[in-house]
């Protein structure tokens, strides 16, 4: 299901190579998109390269790498970057992550909060959309929630409720503050969800999704297991990265949660093969009203 698409062409890359020739000015975040795209082909980028492919000024190039620097990225370097999480094992931290594109990940987490009803139970696994997730959760009366993650747990304890029930796995520690590990996975094994709300670290065409962190793969997993539907939550900034594992494919999901930043191409793609693809727009995007 595709919803809350722009009307607007967005550009695509060249086929078989990784030069983009837009011709035209971009959005801030799809030219990110595309610079983190490059980063990850080559390791590094050039700020007047990027301007000649982009089609905007090298002050423009500049402002979208400390954009990137801030968020932990990339890493600025005279004349350019140079990619900062350069393997496969690297896992940013949560605060590194959680200010990337906020826009679009509130209205993936606004959106995915739609299918929780009252009275339900429901797995929120880590990761920086799901704990936005759990903000718009605060309302829903009579609620059960299990999570692996410290901050899901924060949040509901920041507003609790007599009818709400949040509990919180074992576990090692991971830097992005999840608990993973045997006492997770364990603990995961007694549990029947009606619905897991999962983040990941990437999605890619072979990989499917993924995390760097082999225990947070296979607590994912017990996630998976141990629910009726599972529902992924992904921004466009996921596509093409790949993580040390795999915790599930494509077709091991019910609904893929997404936002419009993702070229035409990738849309396609994904609509092939998940049951069930929601593509978002923020709400600037949509003029002000959340669209799913």
């Amino acid at each position: 299901m595709l919803c809350g698409m722009p009307a607007t062409d967005r550009g695509h890359p060249s086929p078989g190579g990784s030069t983009h020739h837009l011709g035209r000015r971009t959005l801030a975040r799809h030219r990110r998109e595309i610079i983190l795209g490059e980063l990850r082909r080559n390791g590094a980028v050039r700020v007047a390269e990027l301007a000649a492919e982009l089609d905007v000024s090298e002050m423009t190039v500049r402002r979208d790498l400390d954009s990137l620097d801030a968020a932990g990225l990339a890493e600025k370097v005279h004349g350019g970057a140079t990619l900062r999480f350069r393997h496969t094992t690297d896992e940013p931290g949560f605060d590194a992550k959680f200010m990337l594109n906020a826009p679009e990940k509130e209205s993936i987490a606004r959106t995915a909060a739609l299918a929780v009803e009252a009275g339900s139970s429901i797995g929120l696994t880590a990761g920086t959309t799901t704990a936005r997730m759990a903000i718009e959760l605060a309302a829903i009366a009579d609620l059960t929630v299990v999570t692996n993650s410290m901050r899901v747990a924060q949040t509901f304890a920041g507003s609790p409720r007599s009818d709400r029930t949040v509990i919180l796995t074992g576990g090692e520690r991971t830097p992005s503050e999840a608990l993973v590990g045997p006492v997770a996975v364990d603990s995961l094994g007694s549990f029947h969800l009606d619905h897991v709300f999962m983040g990941v670290h990437g999605m890619h065409e072979r990989a499917g999704f993924t995390t760097p962190n082999l225990l947070e793969a296979e607590t994912n997993r017990a996630f998976i297991t141990a629910a009726d539907r599972v529902t992924v939550l992904a921004d466009h900034a996921k596509w093409g990265v790949t993580g040390l594992a795999t915790i599930t494919g494509f077709d091991g999901v019910d609904t893929l949660v997404t936002d419009a930043g993702l070229a035409d191409q990738t849309i396609d793609f994904l609509s092939a093969q998940v049951r069930d693809l929601v593509v978002v727009l923020t709400s600037a995007e949509a003029g002000g009203v959340g669209v799913a």
